[in-house]
């Protein structure tokens, strides 16, 4: 999700990811520039001497921007970035790319649920498109990404954010979706910025006194603004009064930290029980099981799912090698099989009420806690009914009042959606009757 200038990739040996295991030794050696991206480093594009642009893995969301949502095993040309001269590149929790060429055009492809792509609608992109509404003249210097979120700096010093805005991560000061490139304003009117970064539903911008500005998600105090509410504009960092600052990252040193551990301990060979079961999951060298879902394996191991779920207890044989799955999506039982090994998710918001569904069929409660939680962060106006309508199917009680509590704090917004045209009959009836026990319905 961070912004990965390409240069600062080229490595002496791109082969010890294991992504390019797939490429042959020669084809490895033309590679001038590469970024290995998605939420298990199973995407990659690379550019080679001749300034070829090159695509390889799982292309989830099509965002390989091969023109379809096909794995490929062999490198596919990327003719439309041929010759392009990419300058820096960033991706999403979808994953989306946005990627801007050394003349400063902006090209995105991807998952585009929250109109991540700024093209005006939340189709998915499977080709590289040119974002240019409200770029036109403009050269883009520098991009970032958030989960559903996008932004851009240009030459002269101005910021453009697109996409999801739950949290206000877009700086409009609404939570409103963002559709298109939309200029920062507020505090940054008049300020030329330097530098940019995204966090997972936060941005923040670098002036080029030194300054740094923050909004969106603040529910852990990683703004470090001294609160934990968000904010839906840019705010200075007051704490950072007197300090001359020239970059940001998405590094945290307040608030949740999502990679505790992970930067800056010691060299260690030794892998926990903990460390060893991630590293098994969908290792098809030691697997005695897979799952055939949408075309796809997943590999697992019969004791750890008949340890870790009861389901599996009762439904697995001994003589079981390959078991078709079509209740559920790939991105869904992938996530509840990771879940197994890892005791945590990775799923985007909109992917997590189908993993709710699967939590509430197989009685996985502990998984039904976190799946409310991921959920709870992708709420926005639009998707509230939607959600809240999930919360009281599967009796996630807490997932529904949070809900509940979002629609009256957002009451007039929401009642203006489609969502709450064509809420259901009784679930409207009991809203409304809840919400007038509230007081939401008085002058």
């Amino acid at each position: 999700m961070q912004s990965l200038l390409l240069h600062a990739l080229k490595m002496l040996d791109v082969g010890k990811w294991p992504i390019f295991s797939l490429c042959s030794q020669e084809e490895l050696k033309l590679i001038r520039q590469a970024c290995v991206f998605g939420s298990a480093g199973n995407e990659v594009l690379y550019v080679t001497e001749n300034d070829e642009v090159f695509v390889l893995g799982m292309n989830c969301s099509g965002c390989l921007g091969t023109g379809d949502v096909q794995s490929t095993i062999e490198p596919k040309r990327l003719d439309s970035l041929c010759g392009k001269k990419i300058a820096c590149l960033s991706y999403g929790s979808g994953p989306h790319v946005v990627l801007a060429t050394e003349e400063g055009e902006v090209y995105t492809w991807g998952h585009n649920a929250y109109s991540q792509l700024g093209n005006g609608t939340t189709n998915h992109g499977l080709v590289p498109c040119q974002v240019s509404t409200n770029l036109v003249n403009k050269k883009v210097i520098e991009v970032a990404c958030g989960s559903h979120h996008s932004m851009v700096l240009t030459s002269d010093g101005e910021v453009y954010t697109w996409g999801y805005n739950n949290s206000g991560q877009v700086g409009s000061g609404s939570t409103a979706n963002q559709p298109i490139p939309r200029r920062v304003t507020s505090c940054l009117q008049n300020k030329v910025v330097v530098n940019i970064a995204c966090g997972q539903m936060c941005s923040m911008a670098v002036v080029e006194n030194g300054e740094v500005y923050v909004w969106g998600y603040n529910g852990n105090g990683q703004l470090g603004l001294g609160s934990s509410g968000n904010q839906p504009t840019p705010c200075r960092i007051a704490a950072l009064q007197g300090i001359r600052v020239q970059r940001v990252c998405v590094l945290q040193g307040w608030g949740t930290h999502s990679f505790s551990g992970q930067l800056c301990q010691e060299p260690d060979d030794h892998l926990t029980v903990a460390q060893s079961l991630k590293k098994e999951f969908d290792n098809p060298e030691t697997a005695d099981l897979k799952f055939l879902v949408d075309g796809k394996y997943i590999h697992v191991h019969k004791v750890l799912l008949k340890i870790r779920c009861e389901h599996f207890r009762s439904i697995l044989n001994n003589d079981d090698e390959i078991i078709e799955m079509s209740e559920f999506s790939y991105p869904v039982y992938r996530a509840f099989l990771e879940y197994l090994y890892t005791d945590s998710i990775r799923l985007p918001p909109e992917d997590a009420i189908g993993l709710l569904d699967l939590a509430t069929l197989y009685r996985e409660n502990r998984l039904k806690k976190l799946c409310q939680q991921t959920i709870k962060q992708g709420i926005c106006e639009e998707n509230a009914i939607a959600l809240l309508s999930a919360a009281v199917k599967y009796e996630a009680q807490d997932l529904e009042e949070f809900c509940f509590r979002f629609c009256i704090n957002h009451l007039t917004v929401v009642t203006q959606t489609q969502g709450f045209a064509e809420m259901d009959h009784d679930l409207l009836k009991n809203f409304i009757s809840k919400a007038s026990r509230v007081g939401a319905f008085r002058n």
